[in-house]
């Protein structure tokens, strides 16, 4: 018998596992399969067999003849012809439907979108396919608008006015009568209300002016366009403020006398220097047999914001606090989160707190969950603690190396602790020294200990600018975690941590009488949850860097996968390729968000974890003390459903806020560039679409557009398994990660978009 050719064999390699899937998919129709199942019970143990699996799969999801779930399984498919879920605009005209039962989204042009915008619930009815052509749907009823008040520039002529809608939401201008013009004038910032939306045989938009923002490219007039882009509010109702106003900022004896005093206890804030609201402090007491009381305080919101209340409901639709790139648009009206409720130094306040019993090993040996009052002895910020840590790292630093000939190899080497606690640099007459520093010891160990137990190390660096008081971008910089942000989020994710196992954890209760121990079910909580990687993207990931020299397992357990993340971060430290891996290894990730359903935190490898230290800017942490007051007063387990709705809007809202930032920090950075209009610099591939390249300059990390139609001496396409841009031609590859130089193009304020070119040689 005659060899088989390697196009023959591979051939038969795909036939024979398209069979075996298809009779899996029929076998269980009503399952849902992950690639981590597939491999397992198609014996595909190998990665070339594990690729051809996935490229069956595609070609199946393709063909309609499976659908893959938003949790990245597969299914067969039984979709209806005719379906409702969320229309997603798309500024190219290729729009689509995203199914809420999951799934892909499909594709939805122009001509088929009803006048659909971003955001819109719709019912579709599926296309009849092509060969060869992507699936398409055409919407047939627009169930509920997303948004019905835009924010856009006014252009008022003779007889009639038009807003121009920032971005691409809307294709066509609005129409405005100019008795609805609300005085505004060609050139100012507005915000319209929609009164007619399109039909079949009228095409324009008509809206009334409710609101002036101000002039066109004015900063306040941007930034809140931003917000008004995105639904957010930017200004908060009158009846909201009067209620925030009469609220007593006197905290009364018989209040004291109910709680823990913590009064005389050394406690600081540590916050970002222009921070106003300071929700968590932390205190430190010596203990007996080498333990300190360490004291995770947090501002007691849900003490003066009752559930049901004016302010509540407020808080409660806002669901976050919004951080735009000058300002913060705070959940609770400012009364409350910037004075009230602000762990502001010299100053009596009520805090929840969590306190812990440590000893030298960062080990909790007691814990207790307690209503507290506090005055904090000191306002830090994070430089002025990272100051202390440095000095005292070079100092002991140097004084090992002198004693010893060499340099220390961990921090026991250099930094005891039995060293560092000299009661002499204790208290306020050493700008509280040692407090900083046994907190810093402390946090080291437990951060350690979280690394250990399979936590993943994703210490991103944050795109920071200094704005002048015009509003206005001057330099622009990454700002990256030190020690005493770390410090900080040790301490916070300890306690969070240690509240979502007090609830979530099983507990077992004797019966009175049988005396034997019954399980008791977990009360009601929400819980800050993050699922498994994507398997898909991991297997492309784990593909993609062995063309760098690297090797990632992308199966195994969760602490296995999160030890080889964890090597792999370690492996590109410094080397020219760490932000294009970063950046594909942070897109296998799944997005954290809110459940009362635990499935626990993956990136930070605890089994409970819920958010307990934001009361002042995140909903969440309110519901969470307002139910853990309640449990430790013996109530009953909260309604499951009604809190699994909030979870779901403070999840999508936090979503959004994080849009609007993401489009304040471009508008700055664009708004930055335009003084540099045909500037050139070095640069790098940061991203890769069909449409072209996005480069992030070296030098100060603002990221602009290269269009595919500008990358000259060949016919480019998108390969988009490999992340790159390949001439059709000549084979010239553009590599996500690349060393590029560019010539600034364009800087489009209003559009938001700063365009590049590829500088000559």
């Amino acid at each position: 018998m005659g060899k088989k050719t390697k196009g023959g064999g591979e051939r038969a390699s795909i036939a024979r596992v398209s069979e075996a899937l298809v009779q899996m998919f029929s076998s269980e129709p009503e399952k849902n399969f992950t690639l981590k199942q597939i491999f397992k019970l198609l014996h595909l143990d190998k990665h070339p067999k594990k690729m051809i699996a996935m490229q069956v799969l595609e070609e199946m999801e393709w063909d309609d003849y499976i659908s893959r779930t938003a949790a990245g399984s597969f299914k067969l498919n039984r979709k209806e012809q005719v379906q409702t879920g969320t229309f997603i605009r798309r500024g190219n005209g290729r729009n689509s439907f995203q199914p809420d039962e999951g799934g892909k989204p499909v594709l939805v042009t122009e001509r088929n979108s009803m006048f659909a915008l971003n955001g819109d619930k719709v019912k579709v009815a599926y296309l009849a396919r092509k060969r060869n052509h992507t699936r398409e749907a055409i919407v047939t009823e627009i169930i509920e608008r997303a948004c019905e008040q835009f924010a856009g520039t006014l252009r008022v002529e003779k007889d009639i006015a038009f807003l121009k809608v920032d971005g691409s939401t809307i294709i066509h201008d609005i129409l405005i009568p100019k008795s609805k013009l609300k005085k505004g004038v060609t050139g100012d910032k507005a915000v319209v209300r929609i009164t007619e939306w399109p039909t079949e045989d009228r095409y324009h938009v008509k809206g009334e002016v409710i609101d002036i923002l101000g002039k066109q490219g004015e900063n306040n007039a941007e930034m809140h366009a931003i917000l008004v882009k995105y639904n957010l509010p930017y200004k908060y109702p009158a009846a909201v403020e009067k209620a925030a106003n009469e609220i007593p900022a006197e905290i009364t004896q018989e209040e004291i006398d109910r709680r823990e005093d913590f009064r005389e206890t050394t406690t600081f804030t540590i916050d970002p220097h222009d921070a106003k609201d300071f929700d968590d402090a932390l205190s430190i007491k010596k203990l007996k047999d080498n333990l300190w009381e360490v004291g995770v305080h947090i501002a007691d919101v849900s003490h003066y914001v009752k559930e049901g209340s004016i302010i509540d409901r407020e808080a409660q639709k806002r669901a976050t606090s919004v951080y735009l790139v000058d300002r913060t648009i705070p959940m609770l009206p400012e009364r409350l989160s910037n004075f009230i409720c602000s762990l502001r130094p010299d100053e009596e306040k009520l805090t929840y707190s969590c306190v812990f019993n440590m000893n030298e090993k960062g080990e909790v040996k007691k814990w207790r969950l307690v209503h507290t009052v506090i005055k904090s002895d000191r306002r830090f910020c994070y430089e002025e603690v990272q100051t202390k840590i440095d000095a005292e790292k070079f100092n002991r630093k140097l004084a090992y190396k002198k004693a010893n000939g060499k340099d220390p190899q961990q921090i026991e080497d250099y930094y005891p602790y039995n060293e560092v606690l000299n009661e002499e640099f204790c208290g306020k007459e050493n700008d509280f020294r040692w407090e900083c520093l046994v907190l810093d010891f402390l946090a080291k160990k437990l951060r350690e200990k979280r690394f250990k137990n399979g936590a993943v190390k994703f210490d991103r660096e944050e795109l920071r600018f200094d704005i002048d008081e015009d509003g206005k971008p001057v330099r622009c910089y990454y700002k990256k975690s030190l020690d005493a942000n770390q410090l900080i989020e040790e301490f916070m994710l300890l306690a969070n941590r240690t509240v979502a196992e007090m609830i979530g954890a099983e507990h077992k209760d004797q019966d009175r009488d049988s005396g034997t121990k019954q399980k008791t079910k977990a009360k009601t909580l929400p819980y800050r949850i993050h699922d498994s990687p994507d398997p898909e993207k991991l297997e492309i990931l784990s593909s993609f860097i062995r063309r760098f020299g690297y090797k990632m397992k992308s199966g195994g357990t969760k602490g296995e996968t999160s030890r080889a993340f964890n090597n792999l971060m370690d492996d590109v430290n410094g080397k020219p390729e760490q932000k294009l891996i970063e950046t594909l290894a942070l897109r296998a990730m799944m997005k954290a968000k809110y459940s009362v359903h635990n499935i626990g935190h993956y990136g930070l490898a605890f089994q409970y974890y819920t958010h307990f230290t934001s009361p002042i800017r995140r909903y969440p942490d309110t519901m969470v003390h307002r139910l853990m007051t309640r449990y430790q007063e013996g109530g009953r387990s909260a309604n499951e459903n009604k809190y699994e709705d909030l979870c779901e809007h403070s999840s999508t809202m936090e979503q959004i806020a994080a849009q609007a930032e993401r489009d304040s920090i471009k508008y700055k950075m664009v708004e930055f560039m335009a003084e540099y209009v045909g500037e050139e610099y070095d640069a790098h591939i940061s991203g890769i679409t069909s449409h072209g390249l996005y480069c992030e300059i070296d030098e100060n990390h603002c990221e602009g557009f290269i269009s595919v139609h500008d990358l000259e001496g060949d016919y480019y396409e998108f390969d988009e398994r490999n992340y790159c841009m390949v001439g059709r031609r000549r084979h010239n590859r553009y590599q996500l990660g690349d060393p590029i130089r560019i010539r600034v193009a364009r800087a489009d304020v209003d559009q938001r978009q700063l365009d590049f070119v590829e500088a000559e040689e």
